[in-house]
């Protein structure tokens, strides 16, 4: 598919991708006098059962070689701009990147993102892949900072459910364009496949 040079709208570079302000508490660390919402005191027992089970499968939080592999694959498969293998540790940290050619204009993407950007954070809440042919049709998505940032018109991503039922992260592609309907099942099928390749390799990544 061919892409054709696009200039991303100005931005502050380091809004979106920087550690985000939220710190997951550690056990016994929310104590009595300090109220929180039900939704965040679900989102703490969330992460840290996430956290603690990448750490117990001695998954990679870093760069890692076969997980770019299968970001460049996804985004090729897709033929969308970037490709990401999504974990959610104290961000959103990209073990798998793939990002464009710079001769196409667009920005490259650092390797972890806050949590409130993005759209891999509703995925990993509903549990279910999601399919955004064109970002500019669903207003809630209007004050994005990544869709200014990337000038992102289309999104495909899916969970990484470990067999426990525990969501680990996504994997997920992006693009400046809009996808036609015509094409959208071919691209949710190729993300959902790519997840699950994704999952089949995770334990034999274990660096403990």
């Amino acid at each position: 598919m061919t892409h054709h040079p696009h200039t991303p709208t100005p931005y502050d570079p380091g809004a979106a991708f920087r550690t985000p302000d939220l710190v997951i508490p550690s056990p016994g660390a929310i104590h009595l006098g300090h109220e929180i919402s039900e939704e965040r005191a679900r989102q703490f027992a969330e992460n840290q059962q996430r956290l603690e089970l990448i750490h117990e499968l001695g998954l990679p939080t870093e760069p890692h070689r076969l997980m770019d592999d299968f970001a460049d694959y996804l985004a090729h498969q897709t033929g969308m701009a970037y490709g990401f293998v999504n974990l959610f540790l104290d961000a959103q940290t990209f073990v798998g990147l793939h990002n464009p050619d710079p001769e196409l204009g667009y920005f490259p993407v650092g390797r972890n993102m806050a949590f409130e950007h993005g759209f891999c954070p509703e995925v990993v809440a509903r549990k279910k892949a999601l399919p955004i042919r064109e970002v500019y049709a669903l207003p809630r998505y209007a004050g994005n900072h990544v869709v200014n940032a990337l000038g992102v018109r289309s999104y495909f991503g899916a969970p990484l459910i470990h067999e426990s039922g525990v969501v680990l992260g996504t994997v997920c592609t992006i693009d400046p364009e809009p996808r036609p309907l015509s094409d959208a099942r071919r691209l949710l099928d190729t993300v959902k496949a790519t997840g699950a390749d994704v999952l089949r390799a995770l334990p034999s990544l274990s660096v403990l």
